[in-house]
């Protein structure tokens, strides 16, 4: 799109308190914003900080009332209006007022952390969930048709319009939640982690469409953990730590200040990204490689793809073969949907190649339940919701534990849940944590199985500071006792800083040491 946005609005929040219903401390407390037509605001913080719920409220998917006790203003000023009702004033009780969601939707539009959360889920192609809004507010079928093709260019969709959402990979999917957002050209535009399971040339895409935004007079408000090329484009920083500000201000000065320190915020290093980890020393991983021995890990010839037995249906790899040695860390780079979570789901034994052979410990799992399989390879998956169901934190590590180490494994989840830092939330609901916490949690389960091979699926995704720091320390430990770490990332600051080894998926084919 071109010119300006449809109609410009400036977003003001003062978030006096906010507590969910059944807790007894605010999740958020002096929260004030102000977000003006063509200004980048962004909110900075750790896992827990408060950022995703500033979010939700901002976007009204959080709504005073039914989800918690509100105090507070909140207004959409749209365009300098006299007669858009003024600030909605929370006082939190029942004489509060009640915002309509899909009112405000055409206001302000939101891409949750979670990208799925952002989909109809009842759509079947790529072209149809971009419609969805369009065809919700009567937008005319040729209107649509144009701006579906002009929002899939901006956001690097145009080759998956006739893919099915639920084939797409992790930045596949995060791009479309963005188009989502953007296909109503809203005069707000709230990003929960926009640029998390982006290749660099997705991440690209989207600061690029961020900042034509801006140029257009879009109000937009990232919330993120790392202080990042996007987050220092900002005007100003809010930096949240337990739900309260703790500095605000242009990005120099809070950088200069050491406002961010042990707040979680991953920061760059000093010459810009990629950012910099600390590690403690005692548990960072060697650099040399383990001394030859059997390989834990070996693929050997293997191609797939997931319409390959079809006449002329097309290989997603093509006669892979790989190797890797107990006690050795291997990243697995590649743009987002070369096939690196497939590679992985054939390890454990979840997809079946289409020919060649997967061996761990020396063994084939061909025809090898895949439960059985994961006795030896645990598979970290891309989004934890597959893998957390349980109804607390401990029943999740324990499930199937006993199974393995009888007697023992109330101490082996145990052991896996203080690793990860959750050994004071035994018995918190999964989704009662922040997406850090569910990604730590998804990890402490794999962990307490103590596997022959950890494949691990973007482990760094939706981590801060301290939680990089935790899983650097847990691959530490893994190698330690001999297992060999198959690790798919896009953290390439992370891969340099951990891996004895990178190698890249393209085009069907593994290049690298």
């Amino acid at each position: 799109m071109s010119g300006q946005p449809a109609s410009t609005a400036t977003l003001r929040a003062h978030i006096t308190s906010f507590t969910f219903h059944g807790d007894s401390s605010p999740a958020l407390e002096g929260v004030d914003l102000i977000a003006a037509p063509g200004s980048l605001t962004v909110v900075l913080g750790g896992s827990g900080s408060g950022k995703s719920t500033l979010g939700r409220l901002l976007a009204a998917w959080l709504a005073g009332g039914r989800d918690g006790k509100l105090t507070g203003t909140l207004h959409v000023d749209v365009g300098g209006s006299t007669n858009d009702g003024g600030p909605l004033t929370f006082a939190g009780g029942d004489g509060d007022p009640r915002i309509d969601p899909a009112a405000w939707a055409e206001h302000v539009g939101y891409v949750p952390q979670d990208p799925a959360a952002m989909l109809s889920g009842v759509r079947s192609t790529v072209a149809e969930e971009l419609a969805f809004g369009l065809e919700n507010l009567g937008v005319a079928r040729a209107d649509m048709m144009r701006i579906v093709t002009d929002t899939a260019l901006r956001t690097g969709l145009t080759g998956l319009l006739e893919r099915d959402p639920a084939t797409l990979s992790g930045g596949e999917l995060r791009r479309l939640a963005v188009g989502c957002a953007v296909v109503t050209d809203p005069a707000v535009l709230v990003l929960d982690e926009p640029l998390a399971s982006l290749d660099t040339a997705g991440a690209q895409t989207i600061t690029e469409l961020i900042a034509a935004l801006l140029a257009r007079g879009t109000a937009v408000v990232v919330l993120s953990q790392q202080a990042d090329g996007l987050a220092r484009a900002a005007a100003q920083w809010l930096v949240l730590n337990e739900g309260a500000p703790t500095a605000a201000g242009p990005p120099a000065r809070l950088l200069a200040g050491g406002s961010l320190a042990g707040s979680g915020v991953i920061l760059p290093g000093p010459s810009g990204p990629p950012p910099v980890r600390t590690v403690p020393p005692a548990v960072a991983a060697s650099t040399a490689l383990p001394a030859p021995a059997a390989p834990a890990l070996e693929l050997d010839g293997v191609s797939f793809g997931f319409d390959a037995r079809k006449s002329g249906g097309r290989l997603l790899l093509e006669n892979v073969d790989l190797n890797v040695r107990p006690g050795e860390i291997l990243a697995v780079t590649g743009p987002n949907g070369a096939g690196k979570s497939t590679l992985l789901r054939l390890c454990n034994g979840l997809l079946r190649p289409a020919q060649g052979e997967v061996r761990v410990a020396g063994e084939s799992i061909a025809g090898v339940p895949t439960g059985i399989v994961a006795a030896r390879l645990g598979l970290l998956f891309q989004h934890p919701h597959h893998q957390l169901f349980e109804r607390t934190v401990q029943r999740e590590v324990l499930f199937g534990l006993e199974r393995l180490y009888g007697k023992q494994a109330q101490a082996k989840a145990g052991e896996a849940l203080e690793s990860v830092g959750l050994e004071r939330s035994l018995d918190v609901h999964p989704h009662e944590l922040s997406g850090s916490g569910r990604r730590l949690l998804a990890l402490a389960t794999v962990l307490a199985r103590e596997p022959a091979v950890l494949a691990l699926d973007e482990p760094t995704v939706a981590l801060d500071a301290h939680g990089l720091d935790r899983l650097a320390a847990a691959i530490a430990r893994a190698t330690d006792r001999n297992a060999a770490v198959v690790m798919v990332t896009h953290d390439l600051a992370f891969a340099r800083a951990h891996a004895h080894r990178t190698v890249e998926l393209r085009n069907g084919r593994l290049v690298g040491s």
